[in-house]
């Protein structure tokens, strides 16, 4: 009767530990504690248990955490962790080094669903990063890294720059895994040697124990080095996707299996050195791969990735500096519509800071003296200056510019060529390999094998599947180097199917560095110091003219300020009630007869006159203009229509240019062209036409070495390099067209060395070799094509 009370060990259904009591079951599963039990009931809850069908036991128990993450409840150590916060939501960035498949990228991008306090989650894959918006009423920092960890994702913190440090803690073993291959496939050649030269046939007991050995040393090259081709090709299937691992994994497999069947039987040497080599190239081709790609990170992570700066006040003196020199302590002035580069604490003036970059939320948050303002916010009132706590973090304002509140509702992107073609490939690859082997077997079993096999290394898919990000990578390069900054890859075919150019007026075809001002006003020193003290606030580029004309002037306290886009200023300084912009803002009508721009002052309602400009036309301007042959080029400005006259000659026609436009106006316009069947490239200065950048099909914002830059952009044109834009859509081109030619070359390879693969008499050690020969061409193809061109388009 005892044997009643007898517990049988069952291995927890989520962690895999051995149950120690019958206390914790549901559906007949076994849980060894309530912590177990409770991921099971909320992933039940929330649908995802399909997460139990990519992984057998994924989970972590919680009865070993004890109070190991208690520390997470000290204020001090949360403000060094999290990335933003406020009263409801807090953002924070893990590195998480569990992360290792598609299973993993499914269940942490639905946190929400396991927990509704989580509003969203993004996994960045190559650096294992997971970034977690969270309502922080509702979850704790503590209890959500404790949730990680129930799942089996514990998060790895550190104080430290844990984006610097991924690139050491997530190696993956790959040279481990390469040493191990490269040992055994050396042995394996050294045994096989009396195979290749026929002497064994006077040692034939040595050659079935030689054969035996050779079993040996494949057996760690299967089941270690070459094991994760084996895991994402089984996770893949389970995914119902079908990636280029899958015919790798197979060919191994298929490899391994005719070796051990001629060993056992005696019936041959098998291809133990066939395996082991294949094994081995290709973790070197992703060893190179990888570097590659780190290079490339590296590149685009720690350069001045944006053209932005920010002005330090030093000495009572303020000078522009780049965010790369920004450090803790630095004192910085922010303006109107500037983002906060840096986590600073609000030292001057009156902070009304608009996080929707961060958050998605649009309404400006106030911030008082003393407070922490996180980096991400960008003000929309008066200057305000801030002391560095934190260093810049360049990945950081590239998670911004990827802020999924800034992708567009209806996502018209095209898809790629590679991500056109590549899905065919391995479908017609295993078509080809098993038509080979079922063509074979009824005459020679053996010689449809090696078809079979020898079809699978052939054509490997990792020539095609490097052929676009290696051009890409380069092209992006060459664009770096040009001050050009593009969100991915991807905008790059998306600029070469542009077919329509629309450009802002005032600081994107006009430069702020222009002279031409005149003051049609008598103005005394008083008042003077009023408007310089309003328009040093703002960052638009008749604002920052209006300040270098009038000089430095000792700045006075701002009371209030407003800026309306595209319109003018409202602010109280020191008791005078300030209007300064347009003729409709200002005086509540238009002048109709005017030939020029006219900023109008007023103070106290006495409206004192105007600053008038004759605009710079930024250099190159009339290489632009020179585009009309190619694209139908269209302006669109906030301003009246008092320069047509002098436009005329860049736009062909007065059709072509649309005047007074409002933000939304704009944007309407961008819409239109686009349900005509319009793809539009849109250029602006970041300023008012963000909703126009973020509507169009690539959106270019033009820079002046300030920090204006819209999150709703694409790209990021320094103002230096306007005039190379007509060589930047031609190199767009080019590239597109390497792309085609480098995948051509991958066809071409694939089908000479199909044609001899299936005939079977195609050596798979020679496929093996011949496979990262084919990889190493299309790269270095790419890589030379892709820099002559940037010289032929004078870009290098």
């Amino acid at each position: 009767m005892t044997g009643s009370h007898t517990i049988e060990k069952e291995a927890c259904f989520h962690c895999g530990d051995d149950c120690l009591t019958n206390a914790h079951i549901i559906e007949d599963k076994h849980f060894c504690c309530q912590g177990c039990k409770s991921v099971y009931q909320v992933l039940s809850a929330g649908n995802l248990c399909n997460y139990y069908v990519f992984n057998d036991h994924p989970g972590a128990t919680r009865a070993r955490s004890d109070k190991r993450f208690d520390y997470l409840s000290d204020p001090t150590i949360i403000a060094d962790l999290i990335d933003f916060t406020d009263k409801e939501i807090t953002i924070v960035t893990f590195y998480i080094p569990h992360i290792h498949c598609s299973s993993c990228l499914w269940l942490l991008e639905k946190l929400n669903n396991i927990n509704s306090a989580i509003h969203y989650c993004r996994v960045d894959f190559l650096k294992k990063q997971l970034n977690i918006r969270f309502d922080n009423q509702q979850l704790s920092l503590q209890q959500l890294v404790e949730l990680l960890y129930d799942i089996g994702y514990e998060p790895l913190i550190s104080l430290q720059d844990v984006i610097k440090k991924q690139n050491e803690a997530g190696k993956d073993n790959l040279v481990q895994k390469i040493a191990v291959a490269g040992f055994c496939f050396g042995n394996v050649m050294l045994i096989s040697f009396p195979e290749y030269f026929g002497l064994s046939i006077y040692e034939q007991t040595f050659k079935h124990f030689f054969g035996w050995i050779n079993l040996l040393f494949a057996l760690p090259v299967i089941f270690y080095s070459g094991s994760s081709y084996f895991v994402s090709a089984w996770q893949n299937l389970r995914n119902k996707v079908l990636n280029i691992d899958f015919p790798l994994a197979l060919g191994i497999a298929v490899l391994f299996g005719r070796t051990l069947f001629e060993v056992i039987t005696n019936s041959g040497a098998g291809f133990t050195d066939t395996l082991c080599g294949l094994v081995f190239f290709l973790l070197v081709g992703k060893f190179v791969q990888k570097k590659t790609y780190h290079h490339i990170s590296f590149e685009r992570d720690y350069r001045s990735f944006f053209p932005v700066a920010v002005h330090v006040v030093e000495n009572e003196v303020e000078k522009p500096v780049p965010l790369s020199q920004l450090h803790t302590g630095n004192r910085m002035v922010i303006r109107h519509s500037e983002i906060i580069p840096a986590d600073a604490i609000l030292l001057k003036g009156e902070a009304l800071i608009d996080f929707s970059f961060v958050t998605g939320e649009a309404v400006p948050v106030n911030k008082t003296l003393g407070e922490i303002v996180y980096a991400g916010g960008r003000q929309t009132g008066e200057a305000i200056e801030l002391e560095v706590i934190k260093p810049v973090s360049q990945s950081y304002l590239t998670q911004l510019w990827n802020n999924e509140a800034f992708t567009r509702k209806q996502d018209n992107r095209m898809q790629t060529f590679n991500e056109r073609v590549s899905k065919y490939f391995t479908i017609v690859l295993l078509l080809i390999a098993f038509a080979s082997l079922f063509f074979w077997m009824s005459t020679d079993l053996r010689r449809g094998f090696a078809a079979f096999t020898a079809v699978l290394i052939v054509a490997c898919p990792c020539a095609l599947a490097l052929s676009t990000p290696f051009t890409m990578s380069a092209a992006l390069s060459i664009f770096d180097r040009n001050l050009f900054y593009l969100k991915n890859t991807k905008v790059v075919e998306q600029m070469a199917a542009i077919d329509t150019i629309v450009l802002d007026k005032t600081g994107t075809i006009t430069s702020s560095e222009g002279k031409s001002v005149h003051l049609e006003a008598a103005l005394t020193a008083g008042q003077e110091q009023l408007i310089y003290s309003a328009c040093i606030s703002s960052m638009h580029p008749l604002s920052r003219m209006i300040c270098q004309y009038l000089g430095n002037i000792q700045r006075l306290p701002v009371a209030e300020y407003r800026e309306t886009a595209g319109k003018g200023i409202t602010a109280t300084i020191d008791r005078h009630h300030l209007r300064i912009g347009n003729a409709q803002f200002v005086l509540g009508h238009q002048n109709e007869t005017i030939h020029f721009t006219r900023v109008h002052l007023m103070i106290d309602d006495v409206f004192l006159g105007y600053f008038a400009f004759e605009h710079h036309y930024r250099d190159g301007m009339e290489k632009i203009a020179a585009l009309e042959t190619d694209y139908p080029l269209l302006l669109l400005s906030g301003d009246q229509n008092h320069e047509q006259h002098e436009l005329i000659r860049f736009f062909k026609s007065p059709e072509n240019m649309r005047f007074d436009q409002s933000p939304q106006h704009k944007l309407d316009f961008i819409q239109s062209l686009q349900n005509d069947g319009k793809k539009v490239m849109m250029i602006g200065d970041g300023l008012n036409d963000s909703g126009a950048l973020k509507q169009s099909d690539l959106g270019i914002a033009v820079t002046d070495n300030v920090n204006n830059f819209s999150p709703g952009s694409d790209a990021i044109l320094d103002g230096a390099s306007f005039h190379k834009l007509p060589s930047f859509l031609r190199f767009s081109k080019d590239t597109v067209t390497i792309i085609h030619l480098s995948f051509l070359i991958s066809l071409t390879y694939n089908l000479i060395g199909l044609s001899y693969a299936v005939t079977g008499n195609l050596s798979p050690l020679t496929a093996a070799i011949l496979m990262p020969v084919s990889t190493v061409t299309i790269i270095s193809f790419t890589s030379i094509a892709t820099h002559f061109m940037a010289k032929r388009r004078n870009l290098l």
